[in-house]
């Protein structure tokens, strides 16, 4: 990254990536210097009056992360450190899963004032200092209470998705979820994050699977087991996303990416082999089951329903030294999430505009 004065480099640490025009007058740059490292491409203006580096503005966008630098930018316009960062724009910096069609609108939250700008918008509420956090570096409403903001934001299906990859990764707990629905019993909306919380449950790895889930209890089935083991004298067989226990009926969820984007260096071809193979030895050890694609969730959800619904009335018979117990507590074995960053930014230099 191209040096740059040593106070826009402090101020660019200190903001998480951006700086102010008064930090760039600050470091000996007159108006017309500003504008012509603007006009240079240098510099990128984030917004009205914040700016940050080309290189470190491409490389966010590149990632698709600019959103950590836009909510810097308001931070530094507004300039007051009672406002964190919240709703769907803290939902990004946790890395949360953010539905479809969210908006980019930066919102902030103040326990002292309410305002509405371009592309921002501040909300006045409570902000006890157990409900705030930093995320790189930024001031940001905590995990739990950003899941909760969401939660009475979006509806409730999209909220149950957050909400099950966070309990996947063990970034939070459902006490601690219901602990935070307590807290908030008397805000408008609360009604909706509760539904959320109470549908919420930890072993769900995907939103596919969210959404198959939910759509399963929907058709009336018991509630499956997530994240099943099936052990042979100890060793691992296969864990299945969903198990019915007592019952030969399992239910597996399979997104495109598994076969068109294969990890561990396997070729598509190896991906179905090995599927292939993995589901004979489930079916030699008496388990029957489904398997759930995304295109199933609009109009194949009541046949696969039905199938699991015929495999509840049957036996589960295992042969001697098999068992399925629970995996991992539903835990990720690695997690998801990767909270926004700031970025590296690089040496300064003692030389002005």
């Amino acid at each position: 990254m191209r040096r740059v004065h040593p106070l826009l480099h402090a101020a660019l640490v200190r903001r998480g990536g951006v700086f102010t025009t008064a930090d760039a007058v600050a470091a000996g740059y007159t108006r017309h210097g500003i504008a012509a490292q603007l006009r240079s491409g240098r510099w990128h203006a984030v917004r009205y009056g914040v700016c940050t580096t080309q290189e470190i503005w491409h490389a966010y966008v590149s990632t698709g992360q600019e959103h950590g630098l836009e909510a810097a930018a308001v931070l530094a316009r507004l300039g007051r450190d009672s406002a964190v960062v919240s709703h769907d724009a803290a939902a990004r910096l946790h890395d949360l899963v953010v539905p479809a069609g969210s908006s980019p609108t930066v919102t902030l939250t103040d326990p002292e004032r309410f305002r509405v700008g371009r592309g921002y918008r501040v909300l006045a509420a409570g902000l006890p200092g157990t409900d705030t956090t930093t995320v790189g570096g930024l001031p940001a409403t905590s995990l739990n209470r950003t899941l909760l903001d969401v939660g009475r934001d979006w509806g409730v299906t999209d909220a149950v998705v957050a909400l099950d990859d966070a309990l996947a990764d063990g970034r939070t707990t459902p006490d601690e979820l219901a602990a935070g629905v307590l807290g908030q019993r008397h805000w408008v909306g609360i009604g909706e994050a509760a539904a959320a919380v109470r549908l919420a449950r930890v072993g769900a790895h995907s939103p596919l699977e969210t959404l198959t889930r939910l759509a399963f209890g929907a058709s009336g089935l018991p509630e499956p087991v997530l994240q099943a083991a099936v052990l042979r004298d100890g060793r691992l067989v296969a864990v299945l996303d969903m198990h019915w226990p007592g019952t030969p009926a399992f239910g597996e969820v399979d997104g495109r990416v598994k076969w068109t984007d294969p990890w561990r260096g396997r070729s598509p071809a190896d991906v179905g082999w090995e599927e292939k193979r993995r589901h004979d030895v489930l079916v030699d050890l008496g388990l029957a089951g489904t398997r759930v694609a995304q295109g199933d969730l609009a109009t194949g959800m009541p046949a696969k329903a039905a199938r699991v619904r015929s495999l509840l009335a049957q036996p589960l018979v295992l042969p001697p030294g098999v068992v399925i117990v629970p995996w991992r507590d539903g835990l990720r074995r690695v997690p998801r999430a990767t909270p926004w960053t700031p970025p590296v930014i690089g040496g300064s230099q003692d030389r002005t505009a």
